[in-house]
């Protein structure tokens, strides 16, 4: 420990280091449950390439192992800590470099907030689509190193299809740049792509370079109420299967409805047993909603109601954003699902859950990117009973293992860390997790970057 800190305090101002335990204590997790979390040795905040770089060589020398985090408000533990660890936090490296309207891209540290990012490109009438319900908190290198969706992502994608090129700090410090700033560019294998989802596995993010789009106009909302969750997922089908273009599709089922009424007082309709929110961007909302409203009604929904203006679609959106923090309110603690499935399979999906929830004799609401068939089951649960706490872990697997059985996966855009990492194997197959394996090994022979996540 102490030749540690001695190696550490040659290259880093005092201000970088955390020693106090009770301090360091504060960094060993994200938000996810069921996930082990031992105790960093020292937290280091760097604020510069040359100090991430210096990290990494020490904890290289000394064979150290090395935790990269951001806001650590990731869902999987990626962002854990293990014993005797360094955690290296990169919310200090904050700045945006660079706003470019001409060539429409942003370079940025990985400790820009996604929030910020957002409000700073609209200054110059450009959009930066990646917008995940935690946006106001977390931070652009957690959502590359997660590869991050959003309620945006039906039809703008996720964090991946925003990432041009990066700078990366090795496991042994060296510094690595991918990609490219052009619109287009094939030299080489897409090493990008490789480190977006990586979880902190193979390098430190450093630096971003990150494609925008012309700021669309102010979207729309519609919400539309259902009978049954089988019928709003007919809905969805319908609307995809004609062609249309939502800027967003989002479904909750009663159960998160009731829990956002509940904390907020949002007059959501509690009768409804699923509720859909469709918007669009388009030069002409009104007639595109219009569309989707007929395809509601056709579908079975009771009541279709769409915004009258920007203000009226935001508190809906606002409803749709507080689910996740409205179900954590329902008991003392969350294990939050994030199994994305083929749309034509979303009923199955929810159809399926709602069982689980009825076996094991639990509350489970489920909030979805409905446009993309990522939904998020939410188990609730009191950690203080030990009964209860089994019966959510059993009906959190049975959830993916549904997911699998319906041509889908154990994770749309949250990652596997080390609450999903069993589940890993049985989706990628051994030759794939072979590969995976020899990958990591290339980047980090020594295996010290985020030990014991994904694999």
């Amino acid at each position: 420990m102490d030749d540690l800190l001695e190696l550490l305090r040659a290259g880093l101002p005092a201000e970088a280091l955390i020693t106090d335990p009770d301090i360091t204590a504060s960094y060993a997790n994200d938000m996810a449950s069921f996930c082990e979390a031992g105790a960093p040795a020292v937290v280091t905040l760097p604020r510069t390439v040359e100090q991430v770089q210096h990290i990494m060589r020490t904890a290289t020398a000394l064979r150290v192992p090395v935790v990269p985090q951001g806001a650590r408000t990731g869902l999987s533990g990626a962002a854990n800590a293990s014993d005797g660890c360094i955690v290296l936090s990169l919310v200090k490296m904050d700045r945006i470099l660079e706003i470019s309207p001409v060539d429409r891209i942003a370079v940025v540290e990985p400790g820009v907030i996604n929030a910020v990012l957002s409000r700073a490109v609209n200054e110059h009438g450009l959009y930066y689509p990646p917008d995940p319900s935690s946006w106001e908190m977390c931070t652009i290198g957690g959502n590359i190193g997660t590869a991050s969706g959003g309620l945006c992502c039906v039809k703008y994608g996720v964090t991946a299809e925003y990432v041009l090129g990066l700078d990366v700090v090795l496991a042994d410090g060296r510094l690595l740049t991918t990609g490219r700033r052009t619109a287009k560019g094939v030299a080489g294998y897409d090493l990008t792509r490789l480190f977006v989802g990586s979880e902190g596995s193979l390098g430190i993010v450093v630096k971003a370079v990150l494609a925008l789009k012309p700021q669309p106009p102010r979207q729309l909302v519609l919400a539309a109420e259902f009978p049954s969750a089988a019928s709003a997922c007919d809905a969805i089908c319908r609307i995809m299967e004609r062609g249309h273009t939502p800027s967003l599709l989002e479904l909750m089922d009663r159960t998160t409805v009731r829990a956002v009424n509940t904390m907020a007082n949002m007059g959501l309709p509690d009768s409804t047993e699923a509720l859909l929110l469709a918007a669009f961007d388009t030069p002409d909302p009104t007639a595109d909603l219009a569309a989707v409203a007929a395809l509601c009604t056709a579908a079975g929904a009771t009541e279709v109601v769409p915004a009258e203006d920007a203000a009226e679609s935001e508190m809906l959106l606002q409803a749709r954003r507080m689910s996740l923090t409205a179900l954590e309110t329902v008991k003392p603690a969350t294990m939050i699902d994030d199994v994305c499935v083929p749309r034509s399979q979303l009923g199955a999906m929810l159809e399926g859950t709602a069982a689980v929830a009825r076996k094991y004799d639990l509350t489970i609401g489920v909030c979805a990117h409905a446009g993309d068939g990522n939904t998020h089951p939410v188990v609730c649960f009191d950690p203080a009973d030990a009964d209860e706490s089994r019966r959510a872990r059993e009906s959190f697997d049975e959830i993916m293992a549904l997911g699998l059985e319906l041509g889908g996966t154990i994770t749309g855009e949250h990652g596997v860390g080390v609450l999903k990492k069993e589940w890993l194997a049985r989706e990628l197959g051994e030759v794939s997790v072979e590969l995976h394996r020899g990958i990591k090994q290339a980047f980090d022979p020594l295996g010290l970057l985020n030990p014991g996540k994904v694999f």
